[in-house]
């Protein structure tokens, strides 16, 4: 006896009509207003700088805040030194970090100085798509595999509108993107497809009810039997995110935010989007059961 049971078929249309929107705003914002990347896609300068008086990261980062250069990477190597990387390889912004500087710490000098280029690179970025390109590939002939056709492809589809989506919140935000926004992304992948995977796996062991059911009901009873869990996964995951976006630093900041909103949409494509398309494919292009 059903306890707790929620039609989610009855809100296929108005779902996928939802994501297709938010997949289209996101695009939209991604060309018009572009991406905010960080130190690592853009280049700039780097600093090594000594304090024989001592100073922490934490200070450094305030200074270098103060004068446009919240994204600045600071890397302490010993007790007194430390390498700034800056966001902007102009001479007036890099006398300006040192000024700022010198006016905290006067007793402060420069050890080096050095203009470098972007350390996530055109051909870097390119692997990086070929490697996502390759990743999606082997996803699509799994699935096709262990489950069928169908599934790969809207399992696929999901992994995208949840990607596209995430871009388009940081380009709303302005949130930095850093070389660990790529990983970010990654995650998300992975942890939107085992959710996918969950509910397509009760879909596939309640197969043998679609004659007498329907694949409207046989998705809203697996969507239903897997609800519990996949909640439960998502809070848990969610948690310690929250605290890691809120008191883990600006160096993990665009990391987490990252994977606070993959997980959310993510949560909710596995539960609206893999079903929704797969029950519109299925109605409008039967297969033999």
């Amino acid at each position: 006896m059903k306890t707790f049971y929620i039609d989610f078929m009855k809100y296929r249309r108005l779902s996928l009509m939802a994501s297709l929107v938010l997949v289209v705003v996101s695009l939209g914002l991604v060309a018009i207003r572009g991406l905010n990347l960080g130190i690592d896609f853009t280049g700039g300068n780097v600093l090594q700088v000594e304090f024989p008086g001592g100073a922490s990261v934490g200070d450094v980062r305030e200074i270098l805040a103060s004068v446009g250069q919240e994204g600045a990477v600071i890397q302490a190597y010993s007790d007194t030194g430390m390498i700034v990387r800056t966001g902007s390889d102009d001479d007036k912004a890099r006398e300006s970090v040192t000024s700022a500087l010198k006016a905290k710490y006067p007793d402060m000098h420069i050890v080096g100085i050095e203009k470098v280029g972007p350390v996530v690179g055109a051909e870097l970025r390119r692997e990086a798509m070929i490697a996502l390109g390759l990743a999606l590939g082997g996803i699509l002939i799994y699935i096709s595999v262990r489950f069928q056709f169908r599934f790969a492809v809207v399992s696929v589809l999901a992994l995208v509108h949840d990607s596209i989506i995430t871009l388009g919140i940081f380009s709303l935000t302005g949130m930095e993107i850093s070389s660990s926004f790529i990983a970010a992304i990654l995650t998300i992948v992975g942890y939107s497809l085992n959710d996918s995977i969950v509910v397509l796996d009760r879909v596939r062991e309640n197969w043998r009810t679609l004659k007498t059911d329907g694949i409207i009901t046989l998705l809203n009873n697996s969507i239903n039997e897997t609800l519990s869990r996949t909640i439960n996964t998502s809070l848990t995951t969610l948690l310690p995110l929250a605290a890691l976006f809120l008191w883990g630093g600006h160096v993990l900041r665009g990391f987490s935010f990252a994977l606070l909103i993959g997980i959310i949409v993510g949560t909710y494509s596995s539960i609206f989007v893999v079903a929704s398309l797969l029950a519109g494919w299925w109605t409008k292009s039967p297969q033999k059961a």
